[in-house]
């Protein structure tokens, strides 16, 4: 077998591809109305094509891609994935009607099931846990840097050319990337395996352990809710501030791009460098630290969502960005720290899927029906969000909830699998191997 990468080699080309992917998703909410426009379609169509024609498969085969990746190589699954979805973003651009640009919105979905947990799982591998906080929230930035590429970016081409070209130009960008992946990322030794491959877990029986796992199911809802809380207000914040201030649609949604991105950019590594050391004293901490940051960040966003000028919103948008910046990377490293190696992939993969669904499905696609069902305007849209944002309170009662259990939830998890970290030989060989 080859050396490894780099560490810091492999998660910058992480990064870029992590940008790309959500630049893809966050580019048709920069787009909403020019594609309106174009399509004569509304709010609820939209809200349909941001959520569940890009989330339905996205869910349905990120499971096997991510029980694909716990045997086999990582690394190509990643680049494959990467290649199909920026395919699907070149022909959203080539798109001739609702139903063409609906196919090709589930295209990106299917190319973006094979990224997450795969890549996750192989950060573990390349960074020692008490790293994996800070290495997470470098990744995490990609969900900052590529929503400004979108909304910010995606417009600005679309002023110059037309909104067919910011497709077309971001897809091209991710094939080059997913061919890169390939040439610079080297496929690692798993941890906790002796370098050798472990048979697949049947899925009933991982199911069944995981069900079992108080800290697994309160983190998965706690993530899903903060999820359906702030993709709601990303995907159509934009929206209501263009709707709402009489701006430039250009103007807003590169504005509100940069505000939120470059705050969140901050919170992001400040939260990640803060869980690191909390880390450190106790795994009870990052996801407590989550808790408090999502409680306070939906806070912050409904006061942006119900400003009285745009400055004011933009304002609201420091204390939203820097609070709500990092708070997913607690709940990904303590589950990255309960996880068995031998299930990491699968498990990760099952935990986005119920979030997914909660967040990319239902967030989207409910704001924009219940936007078009009270009015189609600035204020039905307002009202709309101001009754999903709140989930946001809820997700952080239960990531609080879950921190206490995580240390006896991991020792469960790896006692029903055989691994026995209890045993001094057998935790020093997984301490050294990270």
């Amino acid at each position: 077998m080859r050396p490894a990468s780099n560490p810091w080699v492999v998660l910058a080309m992480l990064l870029a591809i992590y940008i790309v992917n959500y630049a893809d998703r966050y580019l048709i909410t920069g787009l909403i109305g020019p594609i309106k426009a174009e399509f004569g379609i509304g709010d609820a169509m939209m809200g349909m094509l941001m959520g569940p024609a890009f989330v339905l498969l996205y869910v349905v085969l990120g499971v096997p891609f991510a029980r694909l990746a716990d045997r086999t190589s990582r690394v190509r699954i990643i680049a494959a994935g990467c290649i199909l979805w920026s395919a699907a973003t070149v022909a959203t651009g080539l798109a001739s009607g609702p139903v063409s640009l609906t196919l090709a919105r589930v295209g990106v979905g299917v190319g973006e099931a094979a990224f997450v947990a795969p890549a996750y799982s192989l950060l573990s591998d390349y960074f020692r846990p008490e790293r994996r906080g800070l290495a997470f929230a470098v990744l995490g930035l990609a969900a900052y840097v590529g929503q400004i590429a979108g909304q910010a970016g995606g417009p600005a081409i679309a002023a110059a050319h037309d909104w067919r070209m910011a497709f077309h130009s971001m897809g091209l960008v991710g094939v080059l990337l997913g061919l890169g992946a390939l040439l610079l990322i080297r496929e690692p030794r798993r941890s906790g395996t002796g370098g050798e491959q472990t048979g697949a877990l049947p899925l009933g029986k991982l199911v069944g352990c995981l069900a079992r796992s108080p800290a697994y199911l309160l983190m998965m809802f706690a993530f899903g809710f903060g999820v359906l809380s702030g993709v709601s207000f990303g995907f159509w914040g934009p929206e209501l501030f263009t709707r709402a201030y009489g701006l430039d649609p250009v103007a807003a949604k590169s504005a509100f791009a940069i505000n939120f991105g470059l705050s969140g950019l901050i919170g992001m590594l400040l939260f990640g460098a803060l869980s690191d050391r909390l880390a450190k004293r106790s795994m009870i901490w990052p996801s407590r630290l989550s808790a408090l940051a999502l409680g306070a960040a939906t806070c912050a966003i409904l006061m942006s969502s119900w400003a009285g000028s745009f400055d004011m919103a933009k304002l609201a948008a420091i204390p939203a960005g820097l609070l709500g910046g990092g708070w997913s990377v607690g709940f990904i490293a303590t589950l990255q720290y309960m996880l068995p190696a031998r299930i990491r992939a699968a498990s990760t993969a099952l935990f986005l899927a119920v979030t997914t669904l909660l967040g990319f499905f239902v967030g989207p696609w409910a704001t924009g029906a219940i936007s078009q069902m009270l009015g189609h305007d600035a204020a039905s849209l307002r009202m709309a969000l101001t009754l999903i944002i709140p989930f946001g309170f809820l997700s952080a009662l239960l990531g609080w909830a879950a921190a206490s259990r995580v240390e006896h939830d991991r020792a469960r998890l790896n006692d029903a699998l055989s691994i026995r970290p209890s045993d001094p030989l057998l935790a020093r060989v997984a301490a050294e191997r990270g």
